[in-house]
């Protein structure tokens, strides 16, 4: 005999019914919503309560409610709870400025190890001493009652934020010398003088890791990988340096790469500056206050080759003034990232054969923003 009931029919849209299938398949959907999908799916296809009931093991009652509130309220707010009213807030204004008092106090000022707290630690701290404060109301407060008052506010005391204390007194004097540069650029090529001068934005890249898969990658398919899948253990060869510089006139680009980075591998960088440039040809560049760039050495090569370089440097925690670093993040971020090699030799191969491709690339030259 066919399924006869007093309540409405449920029938689901395309989207609505594929929704609830995903619910039905997942692994991270709670319990309750898979099993009210689960109601609303067999219902909607003419199965009677009594069935749905012995199917999934469950009440008559509960599987009504879930059906009615669909009726009522639509598919996917019959997923949910409905909002509850709650009981009256217990928390007094006195309680909340005493917390927020020891939320903005480290742990270890409070007698604790820790440097800063979690959600955990200050809900452990409140509970244990807000009766000595006279605040009993946050006796039974648990951590997420913690994380709702923090977040209705604009602290964050789990976090950390640096600054420089130490400023440069220098600093203006330096970013000046530098955007003098800049302006110098202009100027040159206003004039039609670049071969009179050559600019250059320097900085070097210590530290690059060449890594190996252990593993195979996962292919990239359209219907079942949507991106490149890597192994997260690798194979480590061993790391090397770049040096690089780019002529800010000329828009082109030197790179080299050594094994290790000292004053010892600056000073051969400068001696083929020194001959890539015509004799009488002066060296400015800009670089930053890394010590090989400062060293004894490097004060005794300058000394042996006068007025051939000018080195102007970048305020200090301010490198980014310099233009060489836009370059090393476009780098890093379109190349470097997630590159797997099977020698060290390799990715020294392909980081010059991506300076060469570059390099085909027409240069934008410098223009100063007016």
């Amino acid at each position: 005999m066919p399924f006869k009931s007093k309540r409405a029919k449920i029938t689901l849209a395309l989207r609505d019914k594929e929704k609830l299938e995903r619910i039905v398949r997942s692994r991270t959907e709670s319990k309750s919503r898979i099993e009210r999908a689960q109601m609303i799916l067999g219902y909607s296809a003419g199965e009677s309560i009594n069935s749905l009931s012995k199917r999934l093991g469950t009440n008559r009652p509960k599987i009504e409610r879930t059906v009615d509130k669909a009726i009522a309220y639509g598919v996917l707010t019959a997923l949910n709870d409905r909002p509850r009213k709650g009981a009256t807030p217990k928390i007094t204004k006195e309680a909340k400025r005493w917390f927020f008092s020891v939320a903005c106090t480290k742990p270890k000022d409070l007698g604790l190890a820790s440097e800063f707290w979690t959600y955990q630690a200050l809900a452990a701290y409140i509970r244990d001493n807000c009766r000595q404060f006279g605040h009993p109301s946050l006796s039974k407060i648990r951590k997420g009652t913690i994380y709702k008052i923090v977040a209705k506010s604009n602290i964050q005391p789990y976090k950390q934020l640096r600054y420089s204390e130490k400023q440069n007194s220098d600093f203006s004097l330096m970013e000046y010398q530098v955007l003098y540069v800049h302006k110098e650029i202009e100027l040159y090529k206003n004039n039609k003088k670049t071969e009179m001068i050559g600019i250059l934005s320097h900085d070097e890249k210590p530290g690059t890791q060449s890594t190996e898969n252990i593993a195979s990658n996962l292919k990239l398919f359209t219907d079942e990988y949507v991106s490149h899948g890597m192994d997260y253990e690798f194979k480590k060869h061993g790391i090397f340096s770049l040096f690089i510089s780019i002529d800010l006139l000329k828009g082109e680009i030197d790179a080299r790469v050594k094994d290790s980075y000292s004053s010892i591998e600056f000073l051969e960088y400068l001696k083929r500056l020194d001959k890539i440039y015509p004799i009488g040809v002066k060296i400015k560049i800009v670089l930053d206050n890394h010590y090989c760039h400062t060293s004894q050495e490097t004060e005794m090569f300058l000394k042996t080759v006068p007025n051939r370089f000018e080195f102007v440097f970048t305020p200090v925690n301010a490198s980014w003034l310099g233009l060489i670093e836009v370059f090393f993040s476009e780098m890093t971020r379109s190349f470097l990232r997630g590159i797997r090699v099977k020698s060290k030799d390799e990715l020294q191969i392909r980081i010059l054969k991506y300076i060469d491709e570059v390099k085909q690339i027409p240069p934008v030259l410098y223009r100063s923003g007016n």
